[in-house]
């Protein structure tokens, strides 16, 4: 919520910032866990949700812990990855996170994720999904706006 104007007072030039999406699953899986750490060990998420609290009221920002803790973020950051390079990403990212910390809403919901988007319903439009070399033919076609295979 505060990074970005973090980095831009950080020094005289400022520090640069590139926003980039990751997923969580993998990396708890890559450690043999196949939930989140907060969840597996509970005493550590006590304390994760209660230095949350803390910093979130020292902030003035609003916090409500999520009825399901992690949520699944695939799509949000499918867009996220997608539009990387687009001004408003970091305000997407924002509201993706006030949706699910501070509003406890379901974030893998596509009209939750589009209400977080600068272009709503538009950004999720791409909903074709186009898998391996053999169908890069119909993902160039389906993406200039011309026919794809339909028999795929």
């Amino acid at each position: 919520m505060q990074v970005e104007e973090r980095a831009r007072s950080a020094g005289v030039a400022g520090v640069p910032l590139h926003w980039r999406a990751f997923l969580l699953g993998p990396i708890f899986r890559a450690q043999g866990w196949n939930d989140s750490p907060f969840n597996l060990y509970p005493a550590k998420g006590r304390c994760m949700w209660r230095g949350l609290e803390r910093r979130c009221a020292a902030l003035d920002l609003p916090l409500v812990h999520p009825s399901r803790f992690p949520r699944n973020g695939l799509l949000a950051a499918r867009v996220a990855c997608w539009f990387e390079d687009v001004p408003w990403v970091p305000a997407f990212v924002r509201a993706v996170d006030s949706a699910n910390f501070a509003r406890d809403e379901q974030i893998a919901d596509a009209d939750i994720v589009a209400e977080a988007g600068a272009d709503g319903a538009a950004t999720l439009a791409g909903d074709e999904l186009f898998w391996g070399h053999d169908r890069l033919d119909d993902a160039l076609a389906w993406a200039a706006g011309g026919p794809s295979d339909a028999a795929s």
